[in-house]
């Protein structure tokens, strides 16, 4: 990978959308990737529509700014597609990545005419499934490396326990789930 890949993430405040971007871009920047990994911020309260972004590359990173035309967009909430344009100017040589249970194509009829890939991902189900709890973030995650291709998922992987391991060290117990997920995630991604 030579160029930049930039991803924006579409989320609600308190899904764990810039925390997914910062994750991504920890777990890049482990297997030797140059990165940038940041939110947009406004008046942010919980549930509001927050964006988040990453830029990966293998050669260093000259451009600081949002991203406009993004290869690959992740929606974290679907109820997002009714109020936010979350294809505007992503790429049709990339993908979006949507947090629901129908099937791409039935998704491709919110997405105002957008002719790239679409891919779709129950997140709330294998969230609720290894958790116990709803937390998107981290199957939107591991589905955006499975659709991106941007790093091995077998080094994603161990990456990510590595992190858990550090992040949950005073609650250990929630790391199983959590790389439950991730695995899970990796194998459930529809449209590819």
């Amino acid at each position: 990978m030579s160029k930049v890949v930039e991803i924006r993430w579409h989320g609600r405040g308190g899904q764990g959308a810039k925390t997914a971007s910062l994750l991504l871009a920890d777990a890049a920047f482990n297997t030797g990737k140059y990165i940038q990994g940041f939110p947009e911020y406004g008046p942010e309260r919980m549930g509001a529509p927050i964006t988040a972004y990453n830029r990966i590359s293998d050669e260093k990173i000259t451009v600081h700014s949002n991203i406009y035309e993004p290869d690959y967009v992740v929606v974290v909430d679907e109820t997002l597609l009714n109020s936010v344009d979350v294809t505007a100017g992503l790429k049709e040589d990339g993908a979006i990545i949507i947090n629901t249970a129908k099937e791409p194509e039935e998704i491709r009829k919110k997405l105002k005419g957008y002719k790239g890939k679409v891919c779709t991902i129950d997140a709330r189900t294998i969230s609720i499934d290894c958790l116990k709890r709803y937390f998107p973030n981290t199957p939107m995650l591991a589905a955006v490396v499975k659709v991106s291709g941007i790093m091995d998922e077998e080094e994603f992987i161990k990456d990510m326990e590595e992190s858990f391991a550090h992040k949950f060290a005073s609650k250990p117990q929630v790391i199983e789930g959590n790389m439950q997920a991730l695995k899970r995630a990796l194998m459930e991604v529809k449209g590819l």
